[in-house]
């Protein structure tokens, strides 16, 4: 598993068969838990999608079934560095002992400010009384955290299962993949998707732009915006990126909403009265919430021609109903090409979930942030330190 000449990334990286007799030994496990959590009939908080704990299971269970004795760890949601019992792991706990019986979960990585600061006191917690470590959280592995980068200094190591999966499949399009190779790409912040964007360009057929930051490209394509969503900072470099004349494709339709009406989710049962489709000009006092019907039309048209496609965020403020048609009308798209599909985590993988297409894209990642940035920087910290792990196999420089 140490080394493929078709995938780069895949070159030194240890993979689970790797570690040494794993009968009787104590293996770390960093895990992505942040999985969402709810009230139940009870009272009682828990799990309620337990989508990430499922992923995990084939790890978990290859290493318990050669004897080994498993210790998970994870993040939930957002502590500052501190205990914080909202983000306790008890709910995610119990869930993981219906699933995985037998393997432990340690507290909240984030309650202790080590964590983010990679700091080498926390490591050394970690990886205490532990014989191997393994990596299967590709949602964090962009992040050089202690638990993500650290126990590869000191602890046999390798990429889990998931990990691998998302690396085979991420990995393939910064390589030669089936073409054309469309890039579907929004959200609402450009500033987190410009890099990828540049990338893109640079191996893509066509980049799609939908979303909250397609009204910075429409400024700086000289286009009126009303008060739609515009990253002022940004503008000169979605200039730059128009002016080098490669194929990007901009809304030519937009839905829009008078400015200071509420909108996202919870807004929709205020009905569609002040709804209005414009053209690729908004006017004064209106704001762009979604890519228009005929934008979409030409979306869904550049996608079905597509050989192989990434999707990566919303067309729109899809929790509003008023705004989901370009969200869905993408979904529905990227579903029915029949090329090789790739939805890159984050809100496109929930909008393909709760759609139900989910069984009908070829690979879902995990990771939002982090697809971007492998495709972006084409690696990952994570991938990093596991290469420098002391039983990685010999890789090409990396």
């Amino acid at each position: 598993m140490g080394a493929s000449s078709t995938n780069p990334l895949l070159d030194g990286l240890p993979g689970l068969e790797d570690l040494p007799s794993l009968d009787g030994a104590s293996v770390l496990v960093r895990v992505d838990f942040n999985v969402p959590l709810r009230e139940g009939a009870d009272g009682r908080v828990e799990v309620a999608d337990d989508f990430r704990i499922r992923a995990a299971l084939p790890t978990l269970t290859h290493l318990t079934s050669r004897g080994a004795r498993v210790t998970a760890c994870s993040h939930l949601g957002r502590p500052k560095g501190a205990p914080d019992p909202r983000w306790g792991m008890e709910p995610v706990r119990a869930r993981l002992a219906q699933l995985a019986p037998g393997v432990d979960l340690l507290d909240n990585l984030r309650f202790d400010p080590g964590e983010a600061a990679d700091d080498p006191a926390f490591v050394a917690r970690l990886v205490d009384g532990h014989d191997a470590y393994v990596n299967d959280a590709f949602g964090v592995s962009h992040r050089a955290h202690a638990s993500v980068v650290g126990p590869p200094r000191f602890l046999p190591s390798a990429a889990g299962s998931l990990l691998r999966r998302e690396i085979e499949v991420l990995g393939s399009l910064l390589g030669d993949p089936p073409r054309p190779f469309v890039a579907v790409i929004g959200g609402a912040k450009v500033a987190d998707k410009l890099g990828v964007v540049a990338s893109l360009l640079e191996r893509v057929d066509a980049v799609v732009v939908g979303g909250g930051m397609a009204f910075t490209f429409l400024a700086a394509a000289g286009h009126d915006v009303g008060t739609s969503l515009v990253d002022d900072e940004h503008l000169e470099e979605c200039g730059r990126l128009l002016s080098l004349g490669k194929p990007i494709l901009l809304p030519s339709d937009v839905v829009t909403l008078p400015t200071g009406q509420p909108f996202g989710a919870g807004c929709g049962e205020e009905g569609d009265a002040e709804v209005a489709i414009v053209g690729q000009d908004v006017p004064d006092g209106r704001c762009g919430l979604d890519i228009g019907p005929a934008t979409a039309a030409a979306y869904a048209a550049e996608i079905a021609g597509a050989a192989t496609v990434l999707w990566n965020g919303p067309m729109g403020v899809f929790e509003d109903e008023r705004f989901a048609s370009g969200t869905r009308a993408v979904a529905e798209a990227v579903a029915a090409c029949p090329g090789f599909t790739v939805v890159g985590g984050g809100d496109s993988a929930r909008a393909v979930d709760e759609l139900g297409l989910e069984d009908r894209i070829g690979f879902v990642s995990t990771g939002g942030g982090a697809s971007l940035e492998l495709l972006e920087h084409g690696d990952l910290p994570g991938l990093v330190a596991l290469r420098g792990a002391p039983n990685a196999p010999a890789g090409h420089g990396r």
